[in-house]
């Protein structure tokens, strides 16, 4: 109840909202309105009141909760959907657990903190108390898994998207599933599946988002500080991260029919996004690192590169350097 008061609040904006007027939404008495205006008081919310008006939210912490999301998510089906976390060691982990306990399609699970966040190829992906907005995707589409790996391109644009409409800046994609502003990494993707052993056929896919929303430069750990960026250092002041997480929620939720049912621009805005073409490009490989130039992107996103001995090839997968991108200049 005190998220539902808090989410109403938010929604009231600068107006007044009776007690009166919650306790009828709700159903509860206009008593225990007051003990949740009160509990969120003691949060740090700072809530007028004043007679024959009732309240209004004029300041709250910058947390991740249902009362901060919600407000900003336009489907109420996805504000149903919509679980909030403070801490947990990875909200991939999460989604997965839910998975197999049988979480409904279109799920959305986002956290404060992670402990244990993870990127590609088993990497560890800082998620301080706070700082980002790091959210978990459910979903249960009834796809190839061959079909299913091109979900992470449409992914990169809806996460565009979403950070725009917040934040009034579009960030660029670097190939295949980072977000990139100012020539650092803003974003990272991770899009994990499940497949049935005997038949092969999908059970889940989960795509996990983390995002650096309120980091000051010393907020990351000193291997990444040089390569990474966040949407407050850029814009020169804090970001709303609830309002962030919200609007990349309805920019998915307008992305995955489209993916479902192959329509869209997303391709065509997938190649105008993408900072990695026209570009020299190095692919780092387990027999060593190989030069070329990014050319274009095929229908299942995989990246077209041509060598210096004028071959070419279609990368699927696999680590690859921009010039430009992450200190690599030569």
């Amino acid at each position: 109840m005190k998220e539902q008061i808090l989410a109403m609040l938010t929604e009231a904006g600068e107006s007044y909202l009776s007690g009166e007027t919650m306790s009828a939404r709700l159903g509860v008495s206009r008593a225990a309105v007051w003990k949740a205006v009160d509990a969120l008081r003691q949060e740090g919310c700072e809530i007028e009141s004043a007679p024959r008006q009732g309240y209004r939210l004029t300041a709250a912490p910058d947390r991740l909760t249902e009362g901060t999301i919600a407000p900003h998510i336009k489907s109420p089906v996805q504000r149903e959907k919509l679980i909030c976390l403070d801490s947990v060691d990875s909200t991939n982990n999460y989604a997965k657990s839910l998975a197999i306990a049988g979480g409904a399609d279109g799920t959305a699970i986002a956290a404060n903190g992670q402990t244990g966040g993870r990127g590609r190829q088993g990497r560890s992906f800082d998620s301080p108390r706070g700082k980002g907005v790091y959210l978990t995707m459910l979903y249960r589409p009834e796809v190839s898994p061959v079909r299913a790996s091109t979900i992470t391109a449409y992914v990169a644009v809806a996460v565009c998207d979403g950070i725009e409409a917040a934040c009034g800046v579009r960030p660029g994609i670097k190939w295949t599933n980072d977000i990139v502003l100012d020539g650092r990494k803003l974003a990272g993707i991770l899009t994990e599946l499940a497949l049935e052993g005997e038949s092969g056929a999908l059970q889940y896919l989960i795509t996990g988002i983390g995002v650096n929303a309120n980091h000051a430069p010393e907020d990351f750990p000193p291997d990444v500080a040089a390569v990474a960026v966040s949407l407050a250092e850029h814009l020169g002041r804090p970001v709303n991260r609830g309002r962030l997480c919200g609007e990349m929620i309805n920019a998915l939720g307008e992305m995955y029919p489209h993916w479902l049912a192959g329509t869209g621009d997303y391709f065509q805005r997938y190649r105008e996004n993408c900072l990695t073409l026209g570009k020299p490009v190095r692919l780092l490989r387990p027999n060593g690192v190989r030069e070329a130039f990014a050319e274009d992107i095929d229908q299942d996103f995989g990246l077209i590169v041509r060598y210096t001995d004028g071959s070419r090839e279609t990368v699927t997968a696999g680590e690859v350097s921009v010039r430009g991108l992450y200190g690599y200049t030569e």
